[in-house]
């Protein structure tokens, strides 16, 4: 059996304001970069968890793409979950080129409301979707018995 397993997740920051273009068939279309700190411990003596960024080239088709331009801009923590794509293409000089990125499937909020009224950025502040079920949508459980002799092992 073969396994394929190409899933990323990806918390960070939006380095630049977002730009949404469209194809010549009119799909939408971001490419942006996230600044992930990643911790690494320093070879001198006194080793010690310091951080460095790397920083990742995200691209977002259609509704995700549009999803993302609207409410994140430079600044905004933002976590997206995709796929790692690469590519290959010639340059003007004929040189072959790469290039290596994360294909949005989805995109998400980080930053709390608390965040947000600390002059963060806030889903609120620019309508963003959000959800939330009352106490009475909630789905109701029934206990159940601790009796060991009905375990099947």
């Amino acid at each position: 059996m073969s396994l394929n397993l190409n899933k990323v997740v990806l918390a960070g920051r939006v380095t630049a304001d977002i730009e949404l273009k469209r194809t010549s068939s009119d799909v939408s279309v971001v490419s942006f970069t996230i600044a992930v700190n990643r911790r690494y411990v320093s070879k001198n003596a006194d080793a010690q968890a310091q951080q460095q960024a790397d920083f990742i080239n995200v691209t977002a088709w259609r509704s995700t793409a549009e999803f993302i331009q609207k409410y994140f801009h430079k600044g905004s923590a933002i976590c997206i979950t995709g796929s790692i794509q690469t590519r290959k293409w010639q340059d003007q000089q004929g040189n072959n080129r790469y290039t290596t990125e994360v294909v949005a499937d989805e995109a998400m909020f980080v930053e709390s409301k608390s965040d947000a009224s600390q002059g963060s950025y806030s889903p609120e502040a620019y309508g963003a979707p959000s959800f939330s079920s009352g106490a009475n949508d909630a789905p109701k459980f029934e206990d159940v018995s601790t009796d060991d002799s009905l375990l099947p092992f």
